[in-house]
């Protein structure tokens, strides 16, 4: 299968001096979701951002390495050039323009797009999302957590991407919201064709819907494999999933954290 991303050997640097990226190598195959899992402080975030070419923003650069997307390098090129090539990332923590109504943060996300697909895709978004349809006329910055995350997937599907970043969709989500708006990415990988990389704190969430994953610590990938083969992992099942080896919930407190980089990094 035809990888639509491939990052080689990557290196970021923030500020000149802070290294988050070390020599990081993952891919996507074309029409498939890809998971990118790991702790807080890992690099997930940075890595769509280098893919995205967001970087710049915060005085990120890519100092090694290559993010090629569909055999094009695109570390350097401006984001809007990006958007424009097919790739949209939705930003953890939802960024909608809470000023503006639904209606309005949805037709910002087709900016790239001739006018005349705005109606149909905008029908489109109102199918995955019935609620955003009922709430069209409202502000954004009055739905609940849920339906702002909604809003914001919403308004990446109004750009028809080729490639979908979406960073940590479940933050701050209850369970059954994280369950529903993952069934509808998944939804929309299976309707549309579209590639996804899922980065996530929520294995479990992320390896339900997605084909193969990545695990990262400290700016580099310790583990990968098919979703299946990560979700039956005694060690991802340890610390990701919460539970011992013999099936009991376990918590991240009572294992030392060099046990966890001896075995994996080893």
């Amino acid at each position: 299968m035809t990888d639509i991303l491939k990052i080689e050997n990557l290196e970021v640097v923030y500020n000149d001096v802070v290294l988050v990226l070390k020599g990081l190598s993952l891919s996507c195959a074309e029409g498939e979701i890809t998971a990118l899992l790991g702790a807080n402080g890992a690099g997930k975030s940075t890595t769509l951002k280098a893919v995205s070419g967001l970087l710049q923003a915060e005085d990120g650069e890519v100092t090694a390495g290559s993010v090629l997307y569909k055999g094009e390098p695109v570390q350097g090129v401006i984001p809007e050039r990006i958007v424009r090539r097919g790739v949209f990332q939705v930003m953890e923590g939802r960024r909608i323009f809470e000023d503006l109504t639904v209606e309005e943060n949805l037709r910002c996300g087709a900016f790239t797009r001739p006018r005349s697909e705005a109606a149909r895709s905008m029908e489109r978004v109102y199918e995955y999302f019935p609620r955003l349809r009922e709430r069209r006329r409202q502000l954004a910055g009055y739905l609940s957590g849920g339906e702002q995350q909604m809003c914001a997937i919403g308004r990446a599907i109004m750009a028809r991407p080729d490639l979908l970043l979406l960073d940590e969709p479940s933050l701050g989500l209850a369970p059954l919201l994280v369950e529903e708006i993952f069934e509808i990415i998944q939804r929309f990988n299976r309707d549309e064709g579209v590639t996804v990389l899922l980065v996530e704190q929520n294995a479990r969430a992320a390896l339900s819907v997605a084909t193969s994953g990545y695990i990262m610590e400290n700016g580099r990938v310790v583990m990968e494999g098919t979703a299946r083969e990560l979700l039956n992992n005694p060690d991802v099942q340890e610390f990701y999933l919460g539970m011992g080896h013999g099936g009991d919930k376990k918590s991240y407190r009572d294992v030392k954290h060099y046990r966890r980089r001896k075995r994996w990094l080893g």
